[in-house]
């Protein structure tokens, strides 16, 4: 039900975008926020229940998962993610900046407080330029040269569109059924949720290893499903901007807000070790994807192969 529901929510979503003139980049937010509801409830409600190894494991884990899942398996799939190397730079940087904050918090270098403001810092002006438009760029008080780059990065994200499937412009009635898919997706994603706990408990699995693996993956089927969905149409930028702001709204909403209101803290060895590679398996896809103009199979085999062994060393860790 996660799955197919997910994938009508996509397609329902892609229409949508078009009626409202969205960018690749904000279509790929949009897809990321309405598939990131599963995660989000898993991690508050561990949090508000005072298990810090289960929340951030799942928000974690969840941010490895879907670069395995969004961008690896994606490019094996579709056979080629294409994207331009400025796109790639202006995602990136966000991507890594998130990442590093995230690690630093979960290594007690700082408060959740502290990591939410560095966050949002680079986060909300990202926001701001992707729905201020041309027009209003060009008008703003950003310095010449970074409007230029940032001109640059828009009409070659825009570019991607010329060999991509052009969707039909959505009615009312794709609103209404994407709303619908959506209350489908977390329903059938909080069964999951509970079924997984419930067999973690009775079955004396650590924490680490319930919420950074089996939580983490399957809270993320919605997310993978949009990703392998928008790869296969040709929409390179809406697929990495899925991947990079799903992990964004992720470690933003799921993580360090709850932290704040709850008073509870993520650090812990196996924390650490999850946002440590969350942060070096973000690197490596972001390289490899600036290197090639894109990701091809065998970028998505590395990436895939990454994140197996990082299974591996989760599943020995306990």
């Amino acid at each position: 039900m996660s799955l197919g529901s997910s994938w009508v929510l996509v397609s329902r979503l892609e229409r949508v975008g078009a009626r409202l003139g969205f960018s690749e980049a904000l279509l790929g937010i949009v897809a990321a926020v309405a598939a990131d509801a599963p995660e989000i409830t898993a991690a508050v409600t561990a949090l508000a229940g005072h298990h810090p190894q289960i929340g951030a494991g799942v928000v974690l884990g969840s941010n490895v998962f879907n670069l395995a899942a969004l961008l690896g398996l994606a490019a094996v799939l579709a056979g080629r993610i294409a994207l331009h190397r400025r796109v790639i730079a202006l995602e990136g940087f966000i991507a890594v900046w998130i990442a590093a904050v995230c690690l630093a918090v979960v290594l007690g270098a700082f408060g959740p407080a502290v990591g939410l403001g560095g966050v949002l810092c680079v986060l909300l002006p990202y926001l701001a330029v992707l729905g201020a438009g041309r027009r209003r760029l060009r008008q703003s008080a950003l310095p010449a040269a970074w409007v230029d780059w940032l001109l640059s990065a828009i009409v070659e994200e825009e570019s991607e569109l010329e060999v991509a499937i052009h969707p039909a412009r959505g009615r009312l009635r794709d609103g209404a059924v994407a709303a619908g898919a959506v209350l489908v997706v977390v329903g059938a994603s909080v069964a999951m949720e509970q079924a997984a706990s419930r067999f973690g408990t009775r079955h004396g699995i650590a924490e680490i290893v319930t919420g950074g693996l089996v939580l983490a993956a399957v809270t993320s089927l919605p997310n993978a499903v949009a990703a392998v969905y928008l790869a296969r149409r040709g929409r390179g930028a809406a697929t990495l901007s899925t991947a990079m702001n799903s992990n964004a709204i992720n470690v933003t909403v799921g993580l360090l807000a709850p932290a704040i209101i709850v008073g509870a803290t993520p650090s812990s060895g196996p924390a650490t070790l999850v946002a440590a590679w969350y942060l070096g398996l973000t690197i490596v896809a972001l390289l490899g994807a600036y290197g090639g103009r894109g990701l091809g199979r065998r970028h998505g085999a590395v990436i895939i192969g990454a994140y197996l062994v990082f299974v591996g060393v989760v599943l020995a860790g306990p």
